[in-house]
């Protein structure tokens, strides 16, 4: 092996061969095991979210695979149709100083699918730098043909059980992107606002109960009064009882408008009485709906003042009895410039009564950053509350589980709730709807225009014009577990792998994406037995990984880390400019410019891609937010430096030196460092099956990490140099070592795989030369996955090597504390009153003499004058004796020997207070009594020990 570890020079070429040799296209033998990428956009690179998300998905998916599942991971990617239809816009823009109009909608698509291309291969690059096991064979795109087949059919079976349908109603109405989107995608931004409060005169003739002319309403937008329809307030409200019924006069529009009572008005906001704007608040709109009031819309598509109004129905239908005509001085302003004008009439017409600054919720696209206008508009939707019960009941019936369960009541009542779903898109990249229209407005749905006029029997002089909208992103996304797989055609991977049996993906698309698949799967999936189908066993929820100041990644916003970075460095002027390249708020760069130079002030140094993986598994923990932490990259890094170096070692002593490997060994072979590192290996491989089974990565990597660092580089590897350097032991010791080392190496690199799959393909791969008996496959990553031996668990031999590794401990302390060299030899004393200590001395002297560079191990049987001053460590009751001579630091020593007093005299106390607990004496069993109580009796022991050793170096200092 080299001598130093390096990443780049392995990565590339395994994982070449391993797509080479098709080790991730899913055998023909074997229970199927399946999972679902959540398809990335193609809308640039991976960021870290990503890369979290999907290192996750591959050690579950080499896990099944090494258990000899049939396993297949189903890669692609999404069209991300408003994210991808920007981007390539302002490239156009950019670059050509050209929209989308100008190259007209068949051109620009064009330019799109180009792009796309471009980009497509970029994400599949960075997927296989991460070392992802995807079946690339059967890559999916949703705008693959035979995906817009699986999408058109979807919709059309839809409209035809009445479930799809299309009306004007009130959406999300993006006017920068000019198209609806969905409550999912607005971000609700507090800022700082006012709340105006205006006088709305009664009625002639009708006065309040103080002979008051006017009412007071209080709103927060302005320029929508223009469009009222009514003032409301609480059926329950005594201020307003006389006036429910009656009507007030709107200012500016010289209309009449009712004086209505519904519980949705808060009296404690404002003054108790608001008015009622439904074309232009989703609040107000179920108001209208439940009063039967007009809808009356203000504005165009670009969110600016119409001429004239439109009035329409609660049912969308066009009101032409009621024209208004819109102001002169409004006409054409925008919503904030029209607030300014509608403000100071008001005040001209004395009829603004005050002004007071409030906080309110601004709703911004997460796309665009521009501010949504609830808008009229005609839109496909989808009727939800009949797919959201048999949803709901899948889960509720653990038929679907979400890991960690406290998902599940998010995601009910999330469903229990649900609204009619808005899939149309005023866009161009996308699924054209398959909805075409004759010249009066008559809907036609089927697969293309020839199945229109067949299934309707149009005459062929009909002229037919296709619905120009496109489809939400989520909607071909909903059916992404079954449409990878061949549908609406019964292909042989749709009976063998639906439904799958893991979906990984984090909590922030639970109501996007998981809610939608499950739905429409249940609707459109049937089984064998002609049940509904699920899409998935089990859904695992992670949580978010969060820039270096804990905010969540975005390219947007600028603070994204690409998981590549990590992997090959990048220097920190690069790093700054690819974090502001992007970003749609180029006023922040400067800001993101400080932050990247204090996170990353030399930039990034290479760490590899298995380092990277390390790390993100060490932080899949059950948590909602994970901060990302560069020291936890570099501690990996060494990590995975630790095991290449150990691995070093085991082939040194290995390699062309007699060892059988062709059979398992007798355990009575074995050294007592052997047994134990055999069973704590089938202890780690239990706890990792175990962890690994309820997705809990972050112990598993822990579990892993302990086992390779701490029990086998640590101790073992240092344990067996005593024997493989003695020229005096035997030949069947030598083998029997070289066999447990080469045996725990190569079963600790299988069991590690899943994580780390390039340091542990290159190092087994060297293993595989010494061993015949691994040749039958060429890779790691199709052998068997250990499975624990419980005969080789050796309870007693994990005692007593805890024993041995507490002795070998506290001498390193003691030379520590005495500041002694390493290699220098030092006289050990002990005393002990336990046979126990006394016997595993008399076993393990030779071994603790070498490991532990000893000249001497002497037992004391009384105080021995010239031993009255030196240092001392405790093991349990065993008391370790070094002479001081010129060993230590006197001030040192005593401040060491006060510290471990005061740490043991606060444990008495402890127990002190436990023991003089009545309700502990009562309940607890006799025989945990009894050991807290022995504890104390051998506290109090200690102390005196130490209290002994203090007073004498107190001696030797003052001396």
């Amino acid at each position: 092996m080299d001598t130093t570890y390096a990443p780049e020079t392995i990565e590339s070429h395994w994982y070449a061969h391993w797509e080479q040799k098709k080790y991730f296209t899913p055998t023909d033998q074997g229970v199927p095991f399946c999972m679902m990428i959540p398809p990335p956009n193609i809308t640039g690179t991976l960021h870290m979210g990503h890369a979290f998300q999907q290192v996750i998905m591959d050690a579950l998916t080499r896990y099944k695979r090494m258990q000899g599942y049939r396993t297949l991971w189903q890669g692609g990617t999404d069209h991300a149709g408003i994210a991808t239809q920007m981007l390539v816009e302002r490239k156009l823009l950019n670059e050509d100083n050209l929209s989308r109009h100008d190259l007209g909608r068949s051109a620009f698509v064009q330019k799109i699918w180009e792009w796309k291309k471009q980009s497509g291969q970029t994400i599949t690059q960075q997927m296989r730098r991460l070392g992802l096991s995807i079946d690339w064979d059967t890559e999916r795109f949703t705008m693959d043909e035979s995906l817009s087949q699986a999408v058109t059919t979807a919709f059309v079976q839809l409209h035809q059980e009445g479930l799809v349908y299309r009306s004007k109603k009130l959406i999300n109405w993006d006017s920068k992107l000019q198209t609806a989107i969905s409550d999912l995608e607005v971000i609700n931004e507090a800022q700082p606002g006012t709340l105006f409060y205006f006088r709305y005169p009664l009625a002639k003739n009708l006065k309040t109960q103080d002979n008051q002319t006017f009412v007071v309403i209080a709103t927060t937008r302005p320029e929508t009064m223009l469009g009222d329809v009514a003032l409301a307030v609480h059926p329950d409200d005594e201020r307003y009882q006389h006036l429910i019924g009656q009507f007030a006069e709107l200012p500016l529009m010289n209309r009449r408008i009712p004086i209505i009572a519904d519980k949705y008005v808060e009296p404690e906001f404002g003054t108790g009485c608001v008015k009622i704007t439904p074309a232009h608040d989703f609040n107000d709109y179920e108001i209208a709906k439940r009063h039967n009031l007009p809808l009356i819309n203000l504005l165009t598509k670009q969110a600016t003042f119409l001429n004239h109004a439109e009035t329409f129905n609660v049912k969308g239908e066009l009101d032409t009895t009621l024209t208004l005509e819109i102001p002169k001085n409004y006409r054409g302003l925008t919503c904030l410039e029209a607030r300014k004008v509608v403000v100071n009439d008001m005040e001209a017409d004395k009829l603004l009564e005050k002004t007071e600054p409030h906080t309110l919720n601004l709703p911004l696209g997460d796309r665009s950053g521009s501010i949504i206008e609830p808008l009229l508009t005609d839109q496909w939707f989808i009727q939800m509350p009949s797919l959201a019960k048999p949803a709901i009941e899948a889960v509720q019936t653990k038929q679907i589980q979400f890991v960690p369960p406290q998902y599940e009541n998010l995601y009910c009542a999330w469903m229990n709730d649900i609204q009619d779903w808005c899939i149309s898109r005023q866009l161009w990249w996308g699924h054209r709807i398959p909805a075409w229209y004759d010249t009066t407005g008559q809907i036609y749905v089927a697969h293309d225009e020839a199945s229109v006029r067949k299934k309707y029997n149009l005459d062929p002089q009909v002229t037919l014009t296709q619905d120009e909208d496109v489809f939400d992103t989520w909607f071909s996304s909903a059916l992404w577990t079954f449409s990878t797989l061949g549908w609406p055609n019964q292909t042989e991977r749709l009976e063998h792998f639906h439904p799958t049996q893991v979906l990984v993906t984090g909590f922030d698309i639970i109501f996007f994406w998981v809610a939608r698949m499950i739905m429409m799967t249940l609707h459109l999936i049937k089984t064998k037995n002609n049940t509904p189908a699920i899409p998935f066993q089990t859904i695992y929820i992670h949580g978010l990984i969060r820039d270096e100041n804990g905010k969540k990644m975005s390219k947007s916003k600028g603070n994204v880390l690409d998981p590549i970075d990590m992997i090959d460095g990048i220097c920190l002027d690069d790093l700054i400019q690819k974090r502001t390249r992007n970003m749609m708020q180029p006023h922040l760069a400067k800001k993101i410019s400080q932050q990247t130079k204090k996170a990353f002030p030399t930039g990034i140094t290479p760490h590899g891609t298995d380092a990277l993986r390390y790390t993100l598994y060490s932080l899949a923990s059950t948590g909602r937010d994970i901060n990302w932490d560069m020291n936890r990259l570099t501690g990996f890094r060494n990590f995975c430096n630790k095991l290449w170096n150990a691995s070093r070692y085991v082939m040194m002593q290995t390699e062309n030196k007699p060892f059988d490997f062709s059979s398992e060994r007798s355990t009575k072979d074995f050294s007592l460092s052997d047994q134990w590192i055999m069973s704590r290996l089938q202890r780690t491989i239990k706890t990792v099956c175990h962890h690994m089974d309820l997705f809990r990565l972050d112990l598993v990597s822990q579990s892993i990490y302990t086992f390779i660092w701490n029990d086998y580089c640590d101790w073992y590897l240092e344990l067996t140099k005593p024997i493989l350097t003695d020229a005096a032991h035997q030949d069947e010791p030598l083998s029997t070592t070289r066999y447990v080392l080469i045996y725990i190496l190569e079963s600790a690199l299988r069991l590690a795989h899943p994580l780390i799959p390039f340091i542990t393909e290159e190092i087994w791969q060297k293993i595989k030369t010494m061993i015949p008996s691994l040749c039958d496959e060429d890779s790691i990553m199709v052998q068997p996955y250990p499975i624990a031996n419980e005969a080789l668990i050796n309870s007693e031999a994990e005692e007593e090597m805890t024993w041995l590794q507490a002795v070998i401990s506290a001498i390193r302390i003691i030379r520590k504390t005495t500041q002694s060299k390493h290699t220098q030899p030092l006289p050990l004393f002990f005393k002990s009153e336990s046979i126990l200590d006394r016997n595993r001395i008399q076993t393990h002297h030779l071994l603790l003499k070498k490991i532990s560079h000893l000249e001497q191990i002497t037992r004391l049987e009384k105080e021995d004058n010239h031993l009255s001053l030196c240092t001392t460590q405790l093991v349990g009751t065993l008391e370790l004796i070094v002479p001081l001579n010129d060993l230590i630091d006197t001030k040192k020593e005593l401040n060491r020997l006060d510290l471990e007093i005061k740490k043991i005299k606060k444990e008495q106390d402890r127990i002190k207070n436990k023991l003089s607990n009545s309700n502990f004496i009562d309940r607890a069993p006799s025989d945990v009594v009894k050991k807290e109580q022995d504890k104390w009796v051998n506290y109090g022991k200690a102390i005196d020990q130490l209290i002994d050793r203090y007073q004498q170096v107190e001696q030797l200092n003052k001396e």
